[in-house]
């Protein structure tokens, strides 16, 4: 065997390796929750778990010894459903008729101006959409409350439905777009109107990808923490109205677990375990609706939506879709100048430059020091394994491979496990091996396995966009597969990979929970290195929020963290907008190419 042949093995092998780092990663992280919560189960039986009605925990109660506590989570199990439920109801009826909106009743500019606030929406971090809720909405919602108070389920639902909003419109965009045209011309063709070729043609004809939007979004509230612990209220009991106080699980989780005793923190894992049940089930429904919608094809059996018979109903579904997507602007406008508005008054060099001291002024400089290393060392680990696992799925698997299936499922079950989950997961892993202290390091780990969907499907959409032809005229100068890869894939994929790393950035920026676990549970001073405690801007955020002595460093916290968010969102939508330019360019002279060729073949054939 040649050396080149000996380096195209290797190659193969490191790539299918890091892949396969997806499924060690998923599995352990089932594998440790489940062993933490085994002994907590064994004590309270799995059914007065599930089905207790009562929450009220003994931090001293111990494995072995009668419990003085009560450990049924069904308050909290029914409280994260019905708001899951009511965060659907709001968040996917505005997403569905914003994609319509985009799809159908948008051209131009304006599209691109809609469409960067969708993506804008998706990367606001969930403590500052739990911050505009306290400080704007709840004013608000207290005044139709009748005891005063809108703490509770419906400020929770509009809250997390506008955070799974961007879900739902982005996918249900793309899966409206997916419809071939001709559907919407043969609706038009046969004597509908505009509105009902949309609406009673290509809406049905996308109801796949719909349902997987919809889908995704339940994931998405299923599993949010730090914006349903700021509104919700948080009393382990059942949601008794709109404005009852009422507590999700992964709020029971980061609520209580800084203070746990041992039967009390088996517990919390215990519900940790539940959220993951939840994932396990919604991967599988997405992988049922897709597969269906794949084997179903473009020519099944027309599907109907009743609700859309009439032309005046499919009037409305327009006339909405206008609204909804005014909706997300205006939300989306009031949220930037609001933090805008208040923080920047607020802005002090104490603030942005001083030293901290337990018990002293806040300065938020720690906590960017904190940031920026978690940033550096979490994209370090996290973007060379991702994009070697999205060199394995593009360039060297095939769709039939059950390797790949596999690696693909455990990816969709990475990228919706609750970031309160990776948390526990780092605190029992990452903490424990460096020692069982929170460290900068241990957070970055955590992360780092939280980043790898994020880096592989967008790095792996990159090398997909890039023509094949590239490709095969490296080969056929005599160039090997992984030198193709190393010099002519990555570099036209290059835009899109760097989209990569800052969606990535923004990513841990927005985090919190997990940080919490294996950071550090409270304000930290100045790291002195990665294993050192620290406090992301998001933490810090969501500790002066809760703290009335704090409102103005607070509101300047949220200032600067919703501007470095901005600024990452322009610079993600710039690398997009030229990975597009470049593959366009890529594609018009490949098809003027071609042109030429057949334009002198034909010449050829003449003179012959």
């Amino acid at each position: 065997m040649g050396k080149s042949s000996i380096k195209e093995a290797c190659g193969k092998v490191v790539f299918a390796a890091t892949a396969a780092l997806c499924i060690a990663a998923a599995a352990a992280i089932f594998v440790f929750i489940i062993m933490k919560s085994i002994p907590a189960l064994a004590e309270t039986g799995l059914g007065n778990f599930l089905f207790g009605t009562e929450w009220a925990p003994d931090a001293n109660d111990v494995y072995g010894q009668p419990l003085a506590g009560s450990y049924g989570i069904l308050p909290m199990l029914v409280g994260t459903l019905v708001a899951t439920v009511c965060a659907l109801l709001v968040g996917g009826t505005l997403g569905f008729f914003t994609a319509v909106f985009l799809s159908y009743y948008c051209r131009g500019k304006v599209k691109t101006v809609f469409t960067s606030v969708i993506n804008l929406l998706a990367g606001v971090p969930s403590v500052i959409f739990g911050f505009f809720g306290i400080k704007v909405l709840m004013p608000l919602f207290n005044m139709l409350s009748p005891n005063g108070n809108s703490s509770g389920l419906l400020l929770t639902s509009v809250i997390l439905g506008m955070m799974i909003f961007p879900t739902v419109a982005s996918l249900s965009k793309t899966a409206l777009e997916a419809v071939p045209q001709a559907y919407y011309e043969g609706a038009l063709a046969l004597g509908g109107t505009r509105d009902q070729a949309v609406f009673r043609t290509v809406v049905p004809a996308a109801k796949s990808g719909i349902t997987a939007a919809m889908i995704l979004g339940v994931g998405r509230a299923l599993g949010e923490t730090m914006a349903v612990v700021m509104v919700a209220g948080n009393s382990p009991q059942f949601p008794e109205g709109l404005f009852s106080s009422f507590r999700t699980m992964t709020a029971n989780i980061v609520l209580e677990m800084g203070y746990a005793g041992e039967m009390q923190m088996g517990a919390l894992f215990a519900t940790g375990g539940v959220l993951l049940v939840f994932v396990a089930i919604t991967v599988i429904l997405l992988s049922l609706v897709t597969s269906d919608k794949k084997s179903k094809g473009r020519g099944g059996k027309k599907l109907s939506f009743s609700l859309f018979n009439g032309r005046k109903i499919c009037f409305a579904g327009k006339a909405f879709s206008f609204v909804s997507a005014a909706f997300a602007l205006a939300f989306l406008a009031a949220l930037i100048i609001y933090l805008l508005v208040m923080g920047l008054p607020h802005l002090s060099g104490q603030l942005l430059f001083g030293s901290y001291e337990y018990g002293g002024e806040i300065s938020i400089l720690p906590s960017v020091a904190a940031t920026l290393m978690t940033v550096g060392i979490s994209l370090v680990i996290a973007l060379p394994l991702g994009i070697c696992a999205a060199i394995f799925l593009s360039e060297y698997a095939g769709s039939r491979n059950p390797l790949v299936r596999i690696i693909r499922g455990a990816i969709d079950v990475l990228s919706g496990v609750p970031s309160i989950v990776y948390g526990l997961f780092g605190a029992v892993t990452f903490v424990t091996l460096l020692g069982g202290n929170y460290s900068i390091a241990a957070g970055s780990l955590t992360i780092s396995v939280m980043l790898l969907p994020t880096v592989i499907r967008a790095t792996e959409e990159s090398l997909r966009a890039v023509p094949m032809s590239l490709r095969e005229g490296a080969l056929a100068l005599g160039a090997g597969k992984l030198r193709t890869v190393f010099t002519v894939v990555l570099p036209s994929a290059m835009p899109g990979i760097i989209a990569a790393a800052i969606l990535s950035v923004g990513r841990v920026m927005s985090e919190s929970a997990p940080f919490m676990f294996t950071m550090g549970s409270s304000i930290q001073p100045m790291p002195e290195g990665a294993m050192s405690g620290g406090t992301t801007l998001a933490v810090l955020l969501y500790y002066l929020s809760g703290e009335n002595l704090y409102t103005d460093e607070a509101y300047a916290c949220a200032c600067v963290l919703m501007l470095i968010v901005l600024l990452l969102n322009i610079a993600a939508e710039v690398a997009g907008r030229a990975l597009q330019r470049k593959f366009q360019g890529e594609k018009n002279a490949d098809k003027k190419s071609k042109r030429n060729r057949k334009k002198v073949l034909e010449q050829a054939k003449e003179n012959g």
